[in-house]
């Protein structure tokens, strides 16, 4: 491994959360704790549990309250919840959430067709939840959506990233996503959105947020570890999607991201063949076969090995 390299990184597992939400078909609250519970024991130390936006606009995750309060809660863990706004953070507070999660576009044409507003007036939405988060001594991180690029204007520039770091570096955020929404950026297009991020706040406070939509994700993930980036996020048996790009595969799988990680020698603490089990079982769950290209081999590897033995 280049020594210049991380030597460890630090995983936020999304799959709860941004992984189920584009799901059309309901998924059980027990099915959602369960999965939950299975990516805390695995050794995850930042768990993406729920959303507390309208359930209108969100309906699979309506029962976001009841799961905060029902999860066996493992110490050190922190668990993270989508907050819109004020009436979302009320939710997320007395839900007894760790981190709240706020975004911003690159994009003003996202921004517009995403949630009616300009990049700046979305930010000033965020400036309250934020203020309440730390007032009672709550996380808040942040995700620069569209980051690689939109689905409405095409090309983002890095220094249109940059712009919405340094808004949301204003509002305390404690991490920064650099989020590839829709999966399109390759390596040089990561290195340069980071660079321009790394102006602002140091890599300790940036994270990767990659979709795999062309197949681009572990490259982009590489590219990042070579900008000194040591917290990336996964979404187990590569759950989720994104109604904004047509085709779109979803967020990258967290079995693709920790067989890179240990083939690195990259230490991650959390345990590989457990989110294995967890990918094939929550896509048993869900009527459908796993995409996580390391998960399946992994899991055919062992079944052949099984017959041997048998």
């Amino acid at each position: 491994m280049n020594s210049t390299l991380p030597k460890r990184v630090e995983l936020i597992e999304v799959g709860a959360r941004d992984g189920l939400q584009n799901e059309k078909t309901p998924v059980s609250t027990a099915t959602r704790i369960e999965l939950c519970n299975r990516l805390t024991a695995a050794g995850f130390p930042n768990v993406e549990a729920g959303s507390f936006v309208s359930p209108k606009w969100v309906p699979q995750m309506a029962d976001s309250a009841e799961l905060m309060q029902r999860i066996v809660r493992k110490p050190g863990v922190i668990y993270s919840v989508l907050t819109p706004n004020l009436k979302g953070f009320e939710g997320a507070l007395e839900a007894r959430a760790d981190e709240v999660v706020i975004f911003g576009a690159a994009s003003e044409a996202f921004s517009h067709r995403n949630i009616n507003c300009s990049i700046a007036e979305s930010i000033e939405r965020f400036a309250p939840v934020a203020r309440a988060a730390h007032d009672n001594g709550m996380r808040v991180r942040a995700s620069v959506s569209v980051a690689l690029g939109c689905p409405y204007q095409g090309a983002v520039s890095p220094q249109a990233v940059a712009d919405v770091v340094a808004r949301l570096n204003d509002l305390g955020c404690a991490m920064i996503d650099i989020a590839d929404t829709i999966g399109v950026g390759t390596p040089s297009q990561t290195k340069a959105a980071f660079e321009a991020a790394l102006r602002i706040v140091p890599a300790e406070r940036l994270s990767g947020h990659f979709h795999d939509t062309y197949g681009m994700a572990l490259a982009n993930v590489h590219a990042s570890l070579e900008m000194g980036i040591s917290s990336f996020h996964g979404s187990v048996a590569g759950l989720g999607g994104c109604p904004f790009a047509r085709g779109a595969t979803g967020n990258v799988a967290t079995e693709d991201l920790l067989y890179l990680f240990q083939g690195m020698g990259i230490e991650t603490g959390v345990d590989l063949d457990a989110v294995v089990e967890t990918g094939q079982w929550i896509s048993r769950q869900l009527g459908r076969a796993c995409i996580a290209r390391a998960g399946n081999a992994l899991t055919a590897r062992k079944a052949a090995q099984a017959e041997v033995s048998a």
